[in-house]
């Protein structure tokens, strides 16, 4: 789209976006290609998982500590 003659303002109408958010999109993904974007959402929904688990472990091992200490 912007290769033609077409404005952003007018672009960013079309997909309905923020000229902002064109902006910051394009700051975090512009030099990626499609193939590199996709292993990216895959890895951060990994990395996301993961944390969730680290989560759990350390909530786990805090309640072991306190009923270990007779806390509970």
């Amino acid at each position: 789209m912007l290769a033609g003659d077409t404005h952003l303002p007018e672009i960013c109408k079309q997909i309905v976006v923020g000229e902002g958010t064109y902006h910051r999109w394009r700051g975090l993904y512009g030099g990626l290609k499609p193939k590199a974007l996709k292993r990216l959402r895959v890895l951060e929904k990994e990395n996301a998982r993961l944390k969730k688990i680290v989560a759990d472990q350390a909530m786990d091992l805090s309640i072991l500590r306190e009923v270990a200490q007779g806390k509970y």
